[in-house]
């Protein structure tokens, strides 16, 4: 295998690393629309950081957790929470798109910002990845116990001494930093897929949230080398396929008469 496609399935590889145990919490909690919204909000992100002429992975960031947190604190207060996240989502992203297009001077891929551009991914990015991805997974790992019990529970939780709502921050923080990682593997269309089809898949086959959390991983890690080498096959984009790896395996799982709803 050439160099480029071989840091295409490292760089997969460690993604799959953050994406899979935090795919279980959103599948769990139902929040596969949350993830999307801040997944568009990625592009928003790109915007501010080509304006100000600072990293798009810290602008990304910054904005992805921004919306996160909004959309926690107005579903919090009453509204709606699909209502909520619709607006959001397709705001940020509407908004992304016509303030890239105010940003002079800087020739825009966007759809390499759209649907990822894996191919490209260097030394240094592979640093960042895999760097970001074990500090996301160092994360939940810490705070497994505290989210489980609020994702069963949030009453239970608040008995126990568990604030649910310091966990939603953290989910809503590792949220953004995965998002913003993601942004150059599958892109901000993409993003919420590889969070949400690796962990339904694993559902139908776990007995224990760990072990669903450890398949999540393996089927992302599986789907990130497949859809690189069946991208190099038929001169495919290589994150739609990656994504198309991950249907495929889901679609296994459904065969085998296991679901992940």
């Amino acid at each position: 295998m050439d160099d480029f496609l071989i840091r295409a399935a490292l760089a997969g590889i460690g993604l799959s690393i953050a994406t899979g145990p935090l795919g279980a919490f959103v599948v769990w909690r139902r929040m596969a629309y949350f993830g999307d919204a801040v997944a568009h909000a990625a592009i928003l992100g790109v915007a501010v950081a080509l304006a100000f002429s600072m990293s798009v992975l810290i602008g990304t960031l910054v904005v992805a957790l921004g919306v996160g947190l909004a959309a926690s604190t107005l579903t919090a207060r009453g509204r709606s929470m699909d209502t909520t996240l619709g607006v959001l989502a397709h705001s940020a992203l509407a908004l992304g798109l016509v303030a890239i297009s105010f940003v002079r001077g800087v020739r825009v891929d966007l759809n390499g910002f759209l649907f990822g551009d894996i191919l490209t991914v260097n030394a240094g990015n592979l640093v960042m990845i895999w760097g970001g991805a074990l500090v996301v997974a160092a994360l939940l790992i810490w705070r497994w116990s505290a989210l489980l019990t609020a994702t069963l529970n949030e009453d239970l939780a608040a008995s126990a001494g568990i604030d649910p709502r310091r966990e939603r921050l953290v989910l809503t923080l590792a949220m953004a930093l995965v998002v913003a990682l993601s942004l150059k593997i599958v892109g901000a269309l993409l993003i919420g897929a590889m969070l949400i089809v690796p962990a339904a898949a694993a559902r139908g086959f776990a007995r224990t949230p760990e072990t669903m959390a450890l398949l999540a991983v393996g089927f992302g890690m599986l789907a990130a080398v497949g859809g690189v080498w069946a991208s190099a096959l038929a001169d495919t984009p290589a994150g739609p396929s990656i994504v198309v790896a991950a249907a495929l395996i889901y679609l296994v799982s459904l065969v085998a008469g296991h679901s992940g709803d």
